[in-house]
């Protein structure tokens, strides 16, 4: 069973269009990366919507992320646990520290090949998302 922390995530109701909604809002980020040619938009949009499929999966249970240092650390946990996946966390949290690293370091250097493989990840993420939806 999976067990929320009160300190990162935050009991709420949630109805269908709600979590409709967030799975829309993470295929959108999917498709402006599969279109892209440039390999930082392609990591970008798979990292948030790597993040927006977690936010989707943890609504489904009731529960919302409060927006706090180290959110995206427990989004990724908890991604992982409901999807019973273990290499969800440890591929998602390579991908947050890619990310940190571009945003907090001056900049990193994203390749092609790299890009690609994100965002293949992600999108196998998605149907296993979509699966446990039951969309």
């Amino acid at each position: 069973m999976t067990t929320f922390e009160n300190e990162y995530f935050q009991k709420t109701f949630f109805n269908s269009s709600d979590i409709e909604g967030f799975i829309k809002s993470a295929n959108k980020d999917l498709k402006i990366a599969g279109n892209s040619d440039i390999p930082e938009v392609v990591f970008k949009f798979s990292y948030d919507a790597l993040i927006k499929i977690g936010i989707t999966l943890v609504a489904q249970k009731g529960m919302k992320v409060r927006s706090k240092m180290g959110h995206h650390i427990k989004i990724l946990q908890k991604l992982s646990q409901l999807l019973e996946d273990e290499d969800v966390e440890i591929f998602g949290d390579k991908m947050r520290q890619a990310r940190n690293l571009d945003l907090y370091s001056g900049g990193a250097e994203i390749s092609d090949k790299d890009s690609k493989e994100y965002l293949a990840f992600v999108q196998e993420v998605f149907k296993k998302a979509k699966k446990k939806l039951h969309l």
